[in-house]
C-alpha cells in the first residue's frame, strides 16, 4: 500500500475545511474527496444511480437522467429510514473508490481523506491522524447566509443535522481554530503540517 498512514480532515458545513484542503494539496498532500466522490458514483451509467432509482423512483432523476439532488433531498431530509437506505447505496461505494485513489499515491506523499461526515458514518478510528476544522456557529451562520444564500434558519437546521462541535473535538488529533482570519488559519495548518503529518507518514 502506497500510504502507510491514513489521515482524515473533517469539520462541520461552511467551518473552512476547504480552504483547510486547498493548503494541504498546495504544500504536497494527495487529497481525496469524499463529497466529490460521492457525486461521480451516481452519475449517469453507474450502478450506484441504478440502485438508487430502483430504490427511490424516477422522480429523484432530472429530465438528462441525472441525479436531481434537490430531489431527492427532499426525500430523504426528514425521513431517517429513506436517508440510511441512500447512505447504504452511497458510502461503501465512495469508500471503495477513495481506497483506490489511496493506493495509487506515490509512496511516500501524506494522504488526507476530506470526509464532512466522518463522525456521522463512523469512520474516525480508521484514521491514524484526525484534522478537525472548528469554527463558532453563529459565524458558520452568517457564512452560509452571505455565501449560499441560506435563510439563518436554513443554516441553523444543516449545522444542527450533522454531528456537534464537541462530538467532532472528541476525535480530534489536531484541532484547528477557524475564528480568526485565513491568514491564521493556514498557518495552524502549515504547523499541522510540519508537526504531525509530515512526522507521522515519514515514520518519526
Amino acid at each position: 500500500m502506497a500510504a502507510m498512514h491514513r489521515i482524515a480532515l473533517t469539520g462541520g458545513i461552511a467551518a473552512g475545511k476547504s480552504t483547510v484542503a486547498r493548503r494541504l494539496a498546495e504544500l504536497g498532500a494527495v487529497v481525496i474527496d469524499s463529497d466529490r466522490l460521492s457525486r461521480e458514483v451516481v452519475e449517469p451509467g453507474t450502478p450506484g444511480l441504478a440502485e438508487v432509482t430502483a430504490r427511490f423512483g424516477e422522480s429523484v432523476l432530472a429530465p438528462d437522467g441525472s441525479l436531481d439532488r434537490p430531489a431527492l433531498g427532499a426525500v430523504v431530509f426528514s425521513d431517517d429510514a429513506a436517508r440510511r437506505d441512500l447512505e447504504a447505496i452511497i458510502h461503501p461505494r465512495v469508500r471503495a473508490r477513495a481506497a483506490e485513489l489511496e493506493a495509487q499515491a506515490p509512496a511516500g506523499t501524506p494522504v488526507v481523506h476530506d470526509i464532512p461526515l466522518l463522525v456521522e458514518t463512523g469512520q474516525a478510528d480508521d484514521f491514524d491522524l484526525v484534522l478537525v476544522v472548528e469554527t463558532p456557529q453563529e459565524l458558520r451562520v452568517e457564512r452560509m447566509v452571505r455565501d449560499r444564500g441560506m435563510t439563518p434558519e436554513e443554516a441553523r437546521s444543516r449545522i444542527a443535522a450533522q454531528a456537534t462541535d464537541a462530538q467532532r473535538r472528541a476525535v480530534a488529533d489536531v484541532l484547528l481554530d477557524n475564528s480568526g482570519d485565513r491568514a491564521a488559519l493556514l498557518g495552524q495548518v502549515d504547523r499541522a503540517w510540519s508537526e504531525r503529518v509530515l512526522p507521522l507518514v515519514q515514520g518519526g
